[in-house]
């Protein structure tokens, strides 16, 4: 059985999700306010946090990025008001996996949960890309996300481990801004192609000499990305 923790404020909202996940199959650790919930994280061993970001005490943004400074890589989906495509990359760049906005369908959390652990399997698949991949001096763990390049050593999240994988596997081949945004984030709805562009600048800084004149991680105008090798 899968172990969520959800952090919300709400009484109201939270007995409501409380009820179906429990249906769904999945066991709830739920905590009220910011000040506890990292405390309450590293007590227990959990798959998935479902995070609210305008929190008392503590915000979400930090709680996030407090775990993923504790090198952890479990999945985060923020569930939250904030509503603003900057506010969404700001949440996924502080290291959340997906972001679902208040008022939201249940059908849907639960439909986007589903996807991320989906996800999760194929990140830890060897199908075509075994556990650790290197080239030209590089090197990317798909287990721990840590990474390493002429700067040094990197952790990455769960999103720009699953971004560089998705292109290793179809290096020499040209990958469009919606097809990593379909399998990386599960749909079309996201923050535009912006949010790609973040994470691949990000990438490009851990893994090319000249992030501004890239060898590896080559931009095709209007349409996406390659990877050479």
């Amino acid at each position: 059985m899968k172990t969520i923790l959800l952090v919300e404020d709400d009484q109201h909202l939270a007995d409501g999700l409380i009820l179906n996940l429990e249906a769904e199959g999945y066991q709830v650790v739920h905590v009220a306010d910011g000040n506890h919930a990292f405390d309450t994280y590293q007590r227990g061993i959990f798959d998935l946090v479902l995070l609210d970001i305008m929190l008392p005490g503590v915000d979400g943004l930090t709680i996030c990025k407090k775990i993923r400074a504790a090198g952890a890589t479990l999945p985060v989906l923020f569930v939250t008001a904030r509503d603003q495509s900057d506010q969404k990359v700001e949440g996924l760049l502080a290291g959340g996996d997906d972001y679902i906005t208040k008022p939201f369908n249940v059908q849907e959390l639960l439909a986007r949960i589903q996807g991320i652990f989906r996800r999760q399997a194929w990140l830890a698949a060897e199908d075509a890309v075994s556990d650790e991949y290197e080239f030209d001096g590089r090197k990317i763990n798909f287990k721990t996300f840590v990474a390493e390049g002429p700067g040094g050593k990197h952790q990455l999240t769960r999103k720009e481990c699953m971004v560089i994988k998705y292109l290793i596997e179809r290096a020499n081949e040209v990958v469009s801004r919606d097809q990593l945004l379909d399998a990386v984030w599960g749909y079309h709805i996201y923050p535009t192609n912006r949010t790609v562009d973040n994470f691949i600048l990000k990438l490009r800084k851990i893994f090319e000499n000249d992030p501004k004149e890239p060898k590896y991680i080559e931009t095709i105008r209007a349409v996406g990305y390659r990877f050479n090798r």
